[in-house]
């Protein structure tokens, strides 16, 4: 975890002392430019130094006499860095908010978009306790990949998208289990759905649709169940979610559908 924080700053590093020439702003006096660029070396020896504490201040001092300077924006990104390598999330959060609003066209915003998704990403624990952060960073991912198709950091969002959506669907899928021993079937019928129209892609569907099948038995509804089983079947068809399906139709009739089983389950 150490040494992925730490190559995010190098990056971060790279991109904009590579493009600190090109966000200069014309009518900046050359001794304030001088000043502000002298502090940001100081702050930047301190961090180096890991005087974490003092570097924040300087960056934050920076920001203050030289709003208008390049230094000045760099100064909160690293800010905003400093509070996510010490878990500040919350206040790293803010801090890349606030850039992203206050310098929308900024060259390489898109790392800012990166590094606000990490905080919400880096939170979630636990599937069954971290709702609000999956749906947090998930929208933030899918900012990300909607706003810089073509970035570089794109792709690592694309594939913490896939962990932040099975996570959401494992959620789902213990709230299902949860409402359907308490025979309340209404509700896990609903959170089975989720998976199945939302959460496609994930690991949950198949046993989603099992589930699904096997309320629809439990009440009676047979066509429901037969036609559920079906589509398991299709998708499918090698999951033992389906066979299991298949052993429950076929125990519970109706023979019509069996014979439409049959020739998926032999396919």
């Amino acid at each position: 975890m150490i040494l992925k924080r730490f190559s995010l700053l190098l990056c971060f590093l790279a991109i904009f002392n590579c493009s600190s020439n090109n966000n200069k702003v014309d009518n900046l006096l050359t001794d304030n430019q001088e000043t502000a660029d002298l502090m940001y070396i100081d702050a930047m020896n301190k961090f180096n130094s890991k005087q974490l504490d003092e570097a924040i201040i300087i960056f934050e001092e920076i920001e203050r006499l030289y709003p208008l300077s390049n230094e000045a924006i760099q100064s909160q990104i690293m800010s905003g860095f400093i509070d996510y390598g010490n878990l500040n999330y919350d206040n790293a959060i803010y801090k890349f908010s606030r850039i992203i609003n206050k310098y929308p066209s900024l060259k390489n915003i898109d790392y800012v978009y990166y590094m606000k998704a990490l905080c919400y990403y880096e939170q979630i624990s636990h599937e069954g306790l971290d709702g609000k952060n999956n749906l947090l960073a998930l929208e933030n991912l899918e900012q990300l990949i909607q706003r810089f198709p073509n970035s570089k950091y794109s792709k690592d969002a694309r594939q913490k998208k896939v962990l932040v959506n099975s996570n959401i669907a494992a959620k789902h899928m213990n709230i299902g289990n949860f409402y359907q021993k308490k025979a309340k079937y209404t509700a896990a019928l609903n959170r089975y759905k989720i998976i199945i129209n939302n959460f496609s892609s994930t690991k949950f569907t198949p046993e989603a649709l099992y589930r699904t099948t096997e309320i629809y038995i439990t009440l009676g509804l047979k066509e429901e169940a037969s036609n559920t089983a079906s589509v398991l079947g299709y998708n499918y068809p090698k999951s033992k979610w389906y066979e299991l399906s298949y052993n429950l139709i076929n125990k519970n009739k109706p023979k019509s559908f069996l014979k439409k089983l049959n020739f998926l389950k032999n396919e």
